[in-house]
This record gives C-alpha cells, sequence and structure tokens, in this order.
C-alpha cells in the first residue's frame, strides 16, 4: 500500500491550478494530487480537460490494479482535481504552474490575464523549458513572484524538478516552490535563466548532433540509436527521443538556445525544420525520424529506410581463428570474447610474460561468471583452452582475422599493421580497436589496405554489446560483410559508421561531456546539480562528471582534441577547465583526483 510522500498542512502552497493539460499538464495535476494538494486543471479545450480526467481515472486504476492504491486513496486523489475551461477558477491558487504551448504570445497572454485574478502573495510558474522565463515575468505585474518550475516527461515518474529564478525572482518565492518539490518526492536543482537550463541544454544540443549525423548519412537512424543505447546505456536512441518530445518542440528549444548562445552546435539541423514544416512531428504525428502504427503509437512499423534483416551484404570469408594484439585489460577482453564465439585464439603481446598475465586475466574473468552461474565450469576451461598466448607475432601466421588492440598512438598502431602485412597470410582481415584514430592510416602502412577495417569494442568488452564496425574509402566488401557476420557470432550488436573521428559514439557523447564542463565554467550550476539532472532528467545512467573521472580526463582531451582537428567547429574546442585539471595531473579516479576526489585505494 501506498504511504502519502509528506504531511502537506505545513506548506503554504496548498490550492494549485495547472494551465494546459496536454500530457505534462495533466501528469504535473497527477503529481500534486497525489501529494495531497488541491489541484484546479485549466485548459481552453473542454476535451482536453475531460482528456485529463479519464487519463488521471486510468492511471490511478493502475495504481490500485498494481496494489500501490487502494480504492479509497484513488477516490481521495481524484476528489482532489477539479477540471475547468475558465482561467478565473484559479482564483484561490497559492501557486499556478502553466503548462502551455511554447510561445511567448500565449504564455505572456496567460500570464496579463492572471495577474488580474490572482491574489497578490500567488506565485506564477512557467514550466517552459526554451523561453526566457524573464521575459515572461518582465510581463507580469509581479515579476518578484514568478519563476520556471520545469518537470520532465512523464512527470509522475520523472524525480528532476528544475526551479529557475529570473534576476527578478523574489528568494522566498522560490524557497516555497522548491518545499513543494521536495514535498512531491521530486529533486529540485535550482538554475538560472537561459534556454535549455541545465538538463535539456546538454540533451537537446547532443540530439541536435544526433540528427545532423542522420542527415550527412553517415550512419543509418537504426545505427545510432543502438550506439547510443548500447555504448552509453541510454534508455532510448536519440532520433527515437526526438520523435517522443516531437520534433517541431526540439526545433523550438534549439531555436532559443542558438539565439542566445551563437554556438554552431545549437543551431537547429535542416532536417529538424524539413520534418516539422511536413507535418512529421514524431509520435504525436504517426511519423518523424520513424514511422509509427499510428499517432501517438510508440510501436515502429517497417517504412522505405527500414535495412533488410540481411542487409543485402555480400558472402564473407571463413574465419575459424583469431589473433588479439596487446595484453591491457581490452586485448584482454576481446580475446575472452572471440574464445567464448568458439574461435581460437592467439593472443600476443611484447613478451611471453604479458601474454600470459593476459590469459591469466581472462581465466579470472571467465571464473567470475561461473560463480555469478552465467556459463558452467566445464565450459569456462573449454573457453580458455581455446586461448593461446605468446610473445611474437610470427604466431598469427594462420590467423584469419588479427585485431590490435594496443595503445591509443597512431605511429605504434602503423608500426603493428606493418609487421601484421608481413607475418599474417594473403586474405586474412586486419582489424584496430582504435576510438578516435584514422582507420585508413592504418590501412595505408599495409600492402593490403582492402583487407583493413575497425572494429571498435567498448570497455568491458565481455559485457557491452556494441561494436562500431568502420569502414574506409578502400575497405573491401567481403571484409565488411565477414565483420558484420563474426560480430553475430560472438553476440555483439554491429553498427556501421563511416571513418571519421569519433565514429558514432565518442562523436555525440564527448561535445555534451564538453557542454557539461562548460557550463561549470560559468558558474551556470554545480557539478553535482549537473550530474543530478543528467541522471534524473536525461535517463543517464551516470552524471557527464561522473563519466569523465572513469573514462580519464586525459583521454577525455584527447578525443575532443581529434573532434575538434577534424571537424573544425569552435564549439567543440576542449574546454579550458579540462585542458588545466589535466596539466596538474587531476586525470579522474586513477589519479584519485579529477572533478572530484577519491579515497585513496
Amino acid at each position: 500500500m501506498a504511504t502519502p510522500l509528506s504531511d502537506p498542512s505545513h506548506s503554504p502552497l496548498q490550492t494549485i491550478a495547472v494551465v494546459g493539460l496536454g500530457t505534462m499538464g495533466t501528469g504535473i495535476a497527477e503529481v500534486l494530487a497525489k501529494a495531497g494538494r488541491e489541484v484546479v486543471g485549466i485548459d481552453i479545450s473542454e476535451a482536453q480537460a475531460a482528456k485529463c480526467v479519464a487519463a488521471l481515472e486510468a492511471s490511478t486504476a493502475r495504481g490500485v490494479e498494481r496494489e500501490r492504491l487502494t480504492e479509497q486513496e484513488r477516490a481521495d486523489i481524484l476528489a482532489r482535481v477539479r477540471t475547468s475551461t475558465d482561467l478565473r477558477t484559479a482564483a484561490d491558487a497559492d501557486l499556478v504552474i502553466e503548462v502551455a504551448p511554447e510561445s511567448y504570445e500565449v504564455k505572456q497572454q496567460i500570464f496579463r490575464e492572471l495577474d488580474g485574478i490572482v491574489r497578490p502573495g500567488t506565485i506564477l510558474a512557467t514550466g517552459t523549458n526554451a523561453l526566457s522565463v524573464t521575459r515572461l515575468a518582465a510581463e507580469s505585474s509581479r515579476p518578484e513572484r514568478v519563476l520556471g518550475l520545469h518537470f520532465f516527461n512523464p512527470a509522475p515518474a520523472m524525480r528532476l524538478v528544475e526551479v529557475v529564478s529570473s534576476v527578478l525572482t523574489a528568494p522566498a518565492a522560490v524557497t516555497a516552490v522548491t518545499d513543494l518539490a521536495l514535498d512531491l518526492g521530486k529533486e529540485p536543482v535550482a538554475v538560472g535563466d537561459r534556454p535549455g537550463f541545465v538538463a535539456d541544454g546538454l540533451l537537446f544540443g547532443y540530439l541536435n548532433q544526433a540528427a545532423a549525423m542522420y542527415e550527412a548519412k553517415y550512419a543509418s537512424r537504426e545505427d545510432i540509436d543502438a550506439a547510443m543505447r548500447l555504448g552509453c546505456g541510454l534508455p532510448m536512441g536519440p532520433l527515437a527521443l526526438l520523435d517522443l518530445i516531437g520534433v517541431d518542440t526540439a526545433r523550438t528549444v534549439l531555436e532559443a538556445m542558438y539565439a542566445a548562445s551563437r554556438d554552431r552546435l545549437h543551431a537547429p539541423a535542416p532536417i529538424l525544420k524539413q520534418l516539422s514544416e511536413a507535418g512529421l512531428t514524431g509520435r504525436k504525428a504517426g511519423r518523424g525520424f520513424y514511422t509509427y502504427e499510428a499517432p501517438d503509437s510508440p510501436v515502429v512499423v517497417r517504412d522505405a529506410l527500414t535495412p533488410l534483416e540481411d542487409g543485402g551484404l555480400t558472402a564473407g570469408r571463413e574465419i575459424r581463428s583469431v589473433g588479439v594484439a596487446g595484453s591491457g585489460t581490452m586485448a584482454s577482453g576481446i580475446a575472452e570474447v572471440f574464445a567464448k564465439g568458439g574461435y581460437d585464439v592467439v593472443i600476443a603481446a611484447r613478451s611471453e610474460e604479458k601474454a600470459q598475465a593476459a590469459k591469466a586475466r581472462i581465466g579470472k574473468s571467465l571464473a567470475r561468471s561461473v560463480d555469478k552461474g552465467r556459463m558452467t565450469a566445464e565450459a569456462a576451461a573449454q573457453t580458455l583452452d581455446r586461448v593461446t598466448p605468446t610473445g611474437t607475432y610470427d604466431d598469427f601466421a594462420d590467423v584469419d582475422l588479427a585485431l590490435e588492440a594496443v595503445a591509443e598512438d597512431l605511429e605504434v598502431k602503423r608500426q603493428l599493421f606493418a609487421a601484421l602485412d608481413k607475418v599474417c597470410k594473403p586474405g586474412a582481415i586486419l582489424a584496430t580497436t582504435t576510438s578516435s584514430l584514422p582507420v585508413v592510416a592504418c590501412a595505408r602502412a599495409t600492402s593490403r589496405p582492402q583487407d583493413v577495417i575497425g572494429m571498435h569494442f567498448f570497455n568491458p568488452a565481455p559485457a557491452m554489446k556494441l561494436v562500431e564496425v568502420v569502414r574506409t574509402v578502400l575497405t573491401a566488401d567481403d571484409v565488411h560483410a565477414t565483420v558484420r557476420e563474426v560480430c553475430g557470432r560472438i553476440r555483439k550488436h554491429a553498427v556501421d559508421c563511416g571513418d571519421r573521428a569519433g565514429f558514432i559514439v565518442n562523436a555525440l557523447l564527448f561535445p555534451y561531456l564538453n557542454n557539461a564542463i562548460k557550463m561549470v565554467e560559468e558558474h551556470y550550476a554545480s557539478l553535482d546539480d549537473i550530474d543530478a539532472a543528467m541522471r534524473l532528467g536525461g535517463g543517464y545512467p551516470m552524471g557527464p562528471f561522473e563519466l569523465l573521472d572513469v573514462v580519464g580526463l586525459d583521454v577525455s582531451l584527447a578525443i575532443e582534441k581529434v573532434l575538434h582537428r577534424e571537424f573544425r567547429d569552435p564549439g567543440l574546442a576542449p574546454a579550458p577547465l579540462l585542458e588545466h585539471l589535466v596539466a596538474a595531473g587531476c586525470l579522474g579516479r586513477k589519479t584519485g583526483r579529477g572533478f572530484r576526489e577519491y579515497a585513496k585505494r
């Protein structure tokens, strides 16, 4: 049975009007009513008001069905919500939250009317995520009582609430609304007035980059979305998320962000305008980046852009044995993956001892899998038996696929590819696991560039499902087909991308991380608030600063520099704070200090 979140009786905000009863307004009304507040739902459309009531009835019925509410609690919640089409019913409200369409004209009209309706002490909150709270406040006769209260969709489930102050907002109003958010069981984050605030300010830049990547035909919509879900642990891919948010809404937010920042990364990708103006605004329209079964349906259906099941690939080469060059965590993880997939694996390092240590690491990893019941002791022993350690690349003479996982240094990799070219038999495929270097530069170090391809695994390789398959302009079709087949056999999800800096994941991830650092540099929000905003508002498994400290600030800086050098976009220039921390030797968890300090092990 559910327990009340808190006793609302001590709060000065007892009666709350919600203006605009779309999905967000309805969700906010539900959250407020469940927390014991009297709610007045107002919408100019009678049909929309009725839809809100029906949605609340259905949602609370599900709560009873799942034993989260009693029938009495459900009845009490529904009794606390009344709806109207008349703004004057907000007269007794202690707080009014408007969630009307993202238009200055619409919102300003509501605020002007409310000025003549509500009491002098009533707080007026806007739910905007794109428009200037200051500009809206300036239209009111009580600017000190106006602020932003940005919930995230779906409001009952998402814990983040951004409390947005303008330069005119009275601290008492901010305190009252922050206390309310806490009473609702939410995590309030205090932010200043700029388009997108924290979560959307970081999220929409990333979504825009993904739309531009798709528009440039660099990768398919399916591969972009799969790469970010599987490579970063995100609940949804960026293009599917744009469809959910609304392509037109995203365009509005980005236009506001660009007007404020003049950062080209915020300039809406032209495809957002094209889709919006064609009415292809996403799920609500039944079509956006994807096609849906019906308007408002989450079910994606095949369309002309859906890839064929077999991808129309040519026949691949036969792969029986695999050579892995390197002895670090990534090399041993990749060797383990191939051995589990039934391949004979030769793992070569600069010395026999290092190769033996890599095999021992694989053994420990397999033992952990046995302890967790993921595989039998017999299967683990058979897997380990398939791994042969060696201190010389000469033992790659008979492998069908040779894959390097050595230092991320182009000269080191080129020298290794030249060596593999001499050792490996004709027809053997040579692959690099680079995450940021040009694959074609490795290919040109050999006499067989057509046989060279990128296979970018993610760390830890045994756990992470994604492999970015990187073709150069010289890679043969059957080499590409072979690597796709191999990925299927080792139970990895392959995504195709071209040979340019960052591929899919890093090209979208690192500008987002860089922008988070810039927010801190500008004293806009704290590390903790930004991390909380992205975990709670964006569904990210880690906040950007947690992730930067795990990845390593030196690694992050190197990738930022590569992206900036390749795309020549000023917005991609590494944030100075990142460069300063690296110069000071603060590289993240591995050194005990990065953006945060860590206890020494």
